[in-house]
């Protein structure tokens, strides 16, 4: 079962040697997030931590009563794993599971999420400035943003609830505004709102129960009840408690709960930030959602839980990237109907957003544009770059991808080129600066997307590597030798692709034994 809470989490990283403690003073402005990105540039993703910083600072001299906790949640597929109580190669399939079984949340009377509640005087006095919000680009951004912000609302005409991770920027101690896409279910929801004429209801999520954290970053589909789903993925429904100032339920066992009234008739800019793609924004082009705080509660001593976002690789990509592998493994394999679905690979230099690559075993060649097409529709502004590959294929590997495209696919018959996508915050697809209405649809007929087919169109010689028999051996005396521990990627031995002839085996065989001389003369009977 996945953990109960974001403290659970944390202390079953510690217990398998996962967590790094902070005890130092460290200011959250300057100091902070630098720390955190060292590991995610400078370690593999096997030795990357989830951080606990428990003394943090303000610039300005202010200390806080929370410490602040980052990468706890996806620092590497380990401590997802973790996260979810389960083995990494477990991951899609339980992911899979948790949206065909998902358990509806249960509410309970009260909660440590309510601990300690600030409305009205209280909530003028400190706000969220009480919350130790790190500067997530010291020296490029220019707001104070939470990156891990899970915030609820609901359909208005049929109350399912939706939990999406969309970044709030602070504004003032009770004034904030939440970056949605015209694409994420919560602007569905403010449109609906507008319509009806009644104001939009949220409330943000910090330190969320890992379940919640996963699915708040996934994209499903719209009605989709997000906190049944992140109960599928626990295991165990998600209990929730009544807010205290708007008509939602949250998790019970967060962190931190921000609850708020979004505005119907105002929406502003922003200014510099961060993105997955490893871009600033310059923030002229964002037009977001005014949204002011109505109460803030949270526990006794606090954890603030902060993704680490931005640049690919971080915490942000490894944690979409997660998600949306076991999201369209369950859309491709389960709705769709296409059995030969083995894996789906979103790589992180894309931010999990961008590539997808599709690992299948077909069956016919329409399989393979099923699921390209079908990969394609499920959201507008995922999947720049769509890739089918067979199943002798690494998808999580670049040079096997690579070597498919250099040599399973002709650009001429196996790529399609699609329309009607949304720019999102691809500056490949607009200048920075350009109107609103280019940016989501450039040139009037929107962004693109690109699907391949590099899975192999006709047998193919076997790959030019030594059988499984000889490569084992040579495992054998490379261990036997105490050298360094072997990560080996396939291919690492050769197998048939299905054009191989039995006089090449013959001859393969011949050479292994020493009688080269057997060949020639095989060979000079041919001329």
């Amino acid at each position: 079962m996945a953990q109960k809470s974001l403290r659970d989490l944390i202390s079953v990283l510690e217990e398998n040697g996962k967590l790094l403690r902070v005890p130092g003073q460290i200011v959250k402005e300057t100091e902070l997030m630098p720390f955190v990105k060292l590991q995610f540039r400078g370690l593999p993703e096997e030795q990357r931590k989830g951080i606990v910083f428990e003394n943090v600072v303000s610039v300005t001299g202010k200390k806080y009563d929370a410490s602040v906790a980052v990468a706890c949640l996806a620092g590497s597929r380990q401590i997802y794993a973790l996260g979810l109580g389960c083995e990494v190669g477990q991951i899609n399939e339980k992911w899979a599971q948790a949206q065909l079984n998902p358990l509806k949340p249960v509410l309970v009377a009260s909660g440590p999420c309510q601990e300690v509640v600030q409305t009205g005087k209280a909530l003028e006095q400190d706000g969220v400035d009480a919350l130790p919000v790190p500067v997530n680009t010291p020296g490029f951004t220019g707001l104070i943003r939470t990156t891990a912000s899970h915030v609820i609302t609901k359909d208005p005409e049929t109350g399912v609830a939706n939990c999406g991770c969309y970044s709030g920027k602070f504004w003032d101690r009770n004034l904030m505004t939440l970056s949605m896409a015209a694409t994420h279910h919560g602007a569905t929801h403010w449109l609906k709102c507008k319509e009806m004429g009644v104001p939009l209801q949220a409330a943000i999520v910090v330190g969320a129960p890992p379940g919640l954290a996963y699915t708040s970053v996934t994209s499903l589909s719209y009605g989709t009840d997000e906190l049944a789903v992140a109960g599928g993925l626990a295991g165990a429904p998600l209990e929730v408690v009544k807010c205290k100032t708007v008509d939602l339920e949250v998790p019970a066992l967060a962190e931190y709960v921000i609850e708020g009234v979004v505005d119907m008739d105002k929406r502003v800019g922003s200014t510099s930030y961060g993105e997955y793609t490893g871009y600033m924004c310059a923030g002229t082009e964002a037009r977001d959602y005014l949204m002011r705080v109505t109460a803030i509660t949270h526990r006794k001593n606090p954890v603030y839980s902060v993704f680490a976002s931005q640049f690919p690789p971080s915490e942000s990509s490894k944690v979409v990237q997660i998600g949306m592998e076991g999201t369209y493994y369950k859309h491709l394999l389960y709705d769709c109907n296409i059995p030969g679905i083995l894996q789906v690979a979103w790589p992180e230099s894309g931010g999990g957003r961008t590539m997808c690559i599709i690992r299948m075993k077909k069956r016919n060649p329409t399989e393979v544009w099923q699921a390209l097409g079908a990969a394609n529709a499920f959201e507008p502004s995922y999947g720049k770059i769509i890739i089918a590959v067979d199943e002798d294929i690494d998808p999580n590997d670049p040079d096997a991808v690579n070597w498919a495209l250099n040599f399973r696919m002709q650009p001429h018959r196996d790529i399609h080129v699609m329309r009607g996508r949304t720019g999102g915050l691809d500056y490949s697809a607009y200048r920075p600066g350009s109107p609103r209405e280019e940016v989501v649809y450039p040139d009037g007929l929107g962004s693109s997307s690109l699907l391949i087919d590099a899975t192999l169109n006709w047998p193919y010689p076997p790959t030019s590597l030594p059988k499984k028999q000889y490569m084992d051996r040579a495992v054998e005396i490379w261990n036997g030798m105490g050298l360094p521990e072997l990560k080996l990627k396939s291919p690492w031995y050769g197998y048939n692709l299905g054009y191989w002839r039995k006089e090449d085996e013959e001859n393969a065989d011949l050479i292994v034994k020493g009688d080269y001389k057997a060949v020639g003369r095989r060979l000079f009977k041919k001329e």
